[in-house]
């Protein structure tokens, strides 16, 4: 029965991620095919769709460093894919489960378009701000990297990622 649940849990955040990835290329794809020849504002003065080819990182640093984004995308999926395989069933683990496939997603999405363009089709852009030019693979990999972080601080207590030492198993609800 316990491995049932496990392959379950594998089964299900598969899927969830090809999910994911999937409405992240259908965006970047509508993304190009509607906004080559302009950007949209769906909130003048606020937030619009401008369509970018992002060669480096965030905030465009590390300009054209293809290698390094390939071998860092590498590092960060081995380390979900570690933690994933090390987190117990149980209810009280599903959000770190959960959390685990958007970030996947996320670096997935565009790892993509790196090996595929060389680059990262972005598209988001709020001018109120002046914010980076992002996308939804963006969105994905920061919002589960900081609810991992407020997980760690708030939601769940030290004994509860005794997995992570070696203890295969702990029961929580």
């Amino acid at each position: 029965m316990k491995q049932r649940k496990s392959i379950k849990n594998w089964l299900g955040a598969v899927f969830l991620t090809a999910i994911l990835i999937l409405f992240d290329q259908v965006t970047k794809v509508l993304a190009v095919n509607k906004l080559k020849d302009g950007p949209v504002n769906l909130i003048p003065g606020v937030f619009q769709l401008q369509y970018l080819e992002n060669h480096g990182a965030a905030f465009g640093i590390l300009q054209g460093q293809q290698i390094f984004f390939y071998l860092i995308t590498a590092l960060i999926l081995l380390a979900v894919i570690w933690f994933y395989s090390r987190i117990p069933g149980g209810r009280i683990y599903r959000l770190l489960r959960l959390l685990c496939a958007i970030i996947t997603a996320g670096a997935v999405g565009n790892l993509i378009d790196r090996i595929g363009f060389h680059y990262v089709r972005d598209f988001l852009y709020f001018s109120l701000i002046d914010f980076p030019i992002f996308n939804v693979a963006d969105i994905y990999v920061t919002c589960s990297a900081v609810l991992f972080v407020i997980c760690i601080l708030f939601v769940y207590k030290d004994d509860q990622f005794a997995f992570l030492k070696g203890k295969r198993e702990t029961r929580h609800a």
